[in-house]
């Protein structure tokens, strides 16, 4: 999974003589890791540390004079490298006056200087060619060769390290076409390949590369959208003519009105690339934004909105993301955890843990002989009927579909779709199909095909990101059954939907479920809940939430008696709210919030919606406490400690109000007597801690048989 934090802005940028054009030449990593280079598109060069947004040294060059390569640092010598005017070499230090400093001037036009850690930084020519710089220094005006056809233009370049091998990689442009080059030493070769477009009015906005494993990953991303991936291995041998590199789509990225005209990619792991300049699945093309994308699981990790217009371009240096837009460059730190299938689906793993399938069903020894035995038929009837439904329909055939057609034959081609596709092509399409049935009920509301929309839920390929008019849409329709289910299945819900899911939760009357088909495993944990207390009236560990008024707690306390007690709990406390509504609720206290964002949208609660709430969370709590055997249930259920967090973010958001309401004494009062009761029990637990840390020092005896009896004391 992966996270935007919040960002800052590094500088200011310079006007440019358009709206329209980058302000930013480059961005470049300095002698520390927290030092940036950064190259405006005129005349100066800047070097900030940034984690106190200031520069550290700046220079400028002469009126006339333009920088053509942004400024890189050599960490060989210390030294800053930059070029002037296409030809022109400079080398200077922080002390250094850069008027003064060293000059060289070569006898081709030079495309870039890229920096290698450990290394002398390589130049680029602009035909094609690639030397050291310290060789290069030591000959100026050595002879370049000329690699590249006549009109073939370098527009994207990068330098990769892998082991002792070194790697200069470009892309060129000729006549709509795109090429990649790997120029590679010890020993030197250099290998073409052809970049493969969509179609031939596609253009290629932005390429990333990075070394995986043995290989080189490139991504590049078209003006339709369409994030490809290819790899080439990063050693090897030399290869005669133009190889057509394979290519693999990762993303079919929103375009907008079809076509991005400025937009950057850049790979930040094996799974996850950041994005700027491609419209955001729920606001369209009006704002700007700076994205991270799932590549494994096709969803939106994390956005951050930008202030005026990008200029698609993007670095990352440190666990930091560098972005212009508007007359800012802002520094954005992300976080980007291993992804796993786990991680990506959060939640859904309680859901379908050890112990959550209900066992199977009992047979006898003949029907299972009798389904073993038509298994191979049924598995082949099965696969001829999957191919020929593949091969029938495609995805643009649903689509189209989908804008006309009666709610019947949409639902009959949506599961032809579903059971034909596969892999990919299925994750890709189920996005697609969702968001235009989606579309279609919003624009006609006497369409809706509830059974089409939970279908595709199910198929896990769905997440709030690629399709985020699902959610609103089905509280819309008050669809309470898909609600759920889409709270199980979207690991990806914002906080301020899942505040609207809440009181929609908590207003709709129990009448109005009576009819809506909960999920049974969610229905069975709260029948068992509602069932009662635990017969034998045990507490697990000997803990009561149970409380007298002096702090004096009771071992045991029956339920008949504890209601008419002074002073005590009542034990004998009913569900506030009925079945399905508790049902549901317990779905919101089991989806992934953060909860610095979820506070803002709680204050909108009403008083009488934050009392119900709070006394559902209360004998949910209760409940939990005093009943392990729920917990061991095996059924999805929230835990205790996301009942606890609840609690505090509710009384967090409401709690000067709740203090004036005369109706929330008894809530209050109830839940200051389990604060209390908590710190006592710690503090308990805190008496005898030294003594069962010493438990683990005693040597068990080697002397033990089948069974023994050994007495410790304690003191």
């Amino acid at each position: 999974m992966a996270a935007l934090c919040d960002g800052f802005t590094l500088c200011g940028l310079a006007s440019g003589p358009s709206s329209a054009e980058a302000r930013i030449l480059g961005i470049e990593q300095g002698r520390e890791a927290d030092h940036v280079i950064v190259t405006d598109a005129r005349k100066s060069i800047t070097v900030y540390k940034v984690s106190d947004q200031k520069p550290l040294g700046s220079w400028t060059v002469k009126q006339g004079q333009t920088i053509t390569s942004p400024a890189v640092y050599n960490t060989q010598t210390g030294e800053y490298v930059v070029v002037t005017d296409n030809k022109v070499i400079r080398v200077w230090k922080d002390e250094d006056c850069f008027d003064k400093a060293f000059k060289a001037t070569v006898s081709a036009d030079v495309a870039r200087v890229h920096a290698l850690p450990d290394s002398e930084p390589v130049v680029l020519f602009a035909r094609g060619a690639v030397r050291i710089l310290d060789t290069l220094l030591a000959v100026p005006q050595q002879s370049i060769e000329e690699l590249l056809p006549e009109g073939e233009i370098i527009r994207w370049s990068e330098s990769l390290v892998k082991g002792k091998q070194k790697v200069v990689i470009f892309t060129t442009e000729q006549k709509g076409e795109h090429f990649v080059y790997l120029h590679r030493f010890n020993p030197n070769s250099l290998l073409k390949y052809k970049l493969e477009m969509e179609d031939a009015g596609g253009r290629l906005l932005s390429v990333s590369a990075a070394v995986q494993n043995k290989n080189i990953r490139f991504l590049y991303l078209s003006s339709r959208g369409c994030l490809y991936q290819s790899e080439v291995p990063v050693s090897g041998g030399a290869a005669e003519g133009v190889q057509t590199l394979p290519r693999t789509l990762l993303l079919n990225l929103p375009a907008g009105d079809g076509h991005l005209s400025v937009a950057a990619v850049l790979s930040l792991d094996e799974a996850s690339v950041a994005v700027v300049g491609v419209p955001h699945p729920c606001e369209g093309p009006q704002k700007e934004f700076l994205c991270i994308w799932n590549t494994h699981f096709q969803t939106l990790q994390a956005c951050r909105e930008l202030p005026g217009q990008s200029y698609g371009q993007l670095w990352c240096f440190s666990g930091k993301l560098y972005v212009p837009h508007g007359r800012l460059l802002t520094a954005v730190p992300y976080d980007c955890q291993r992804t796993s299938l786990a991680a990506a689906l959060g939640r859904l793993k309680q859901g379908h843990g050890e112990g959550s399938c209900p066992p199977p069903p009992v047979r006898s020894w003949n029907s299972l002989l009798h389904e073993a035995a038509a298994q191979p038929q049924r598995s082949t009837r099965r696969s001829k009927l999957r191919k020929s439904q593949a091969a029938a329909i495609t995805v643009d055939q649903v689509l189209e579909d989908i804008k006309t057609a009666p709610g019947k034959d949409v639902k009959r081609q949506v599961e032809s779709f579903l059971g034909g596709a596969a892999g990919p092509d299925l994750q890709l399409g189920v996005g697609q199909v969702a968001s235009q049935l989606v579309a279609r009920c919003l624009c006609d509301p006497s369409f809706y095909t509830r059974d089409s929309l939970a279908r595709l839920v199910h198929t896990r390929c769905l997440s709030h990101s690629v399709c985020p008019g699902l959610l609103p849409l089905v509280l819309e329709k008050k669809d309470y059954s898909l609600i759920q289910l889409c709270l199980q299945h979207f690991p990806d819900i914002p906080e301020e939907m899942t505040c609207a899911c809440l009181k929609a939760f908590i207003d709709v009357s129990d009448g109005d479920l009576e009819a809506v088909d909960m999920e049974p495993e969610s229905m069975s944990l709260m029948e068992n809940i509602s069932a009662g207390w635990r017969k034998d009236g045990t507490l697990e560990n000997g803990f009561s939430p149970v409380l007298l008024e002096d702090d004096v707690y009771e071992a045991q306390i029956p339920p008949s008696k504890s209601g008419g007690g002074a002073g005590f709990l009542n034990l004998d406390v009913s569900c506030p709210v009925g079945l399905k509504k508790a049902v549901l609720l317990n779905e919101i206290l089991q989806t992934a919030h953060t909860e610095s964002s979820l506070l803002p949208h709680l204050k909108d609660l009403s008083v009488q919606q934050v009392l119900l709430f709070l006394r559902y969370l209360w004998f949910l709590y209760l409940k939990f406490s005093q009943d392990v055997n729920v917990r061991r249930s095996g059924l999805r259920s929230p835990t205790t400690v996301q009942i606890i967090d609840w609690v505090c973010l509710v009384l967090d958001a409401h709690f000067t109000v709740l203090v004036m309401v005369p109706e929330a004494k008894d809530v209050l009062s109830h839940l200051n007597k389990f604060v209390k009761s908590q710190v006592r029990l710690i503090s308990e637990l805190g008496k005898i801690q030294g003594s069962l840390l010493d438990l683990r020092k005693l040597e068990q005896s080697e002397d033990v048989g089948l069974y023994s009896i050994e007495i410790i004391e304690l003191f």
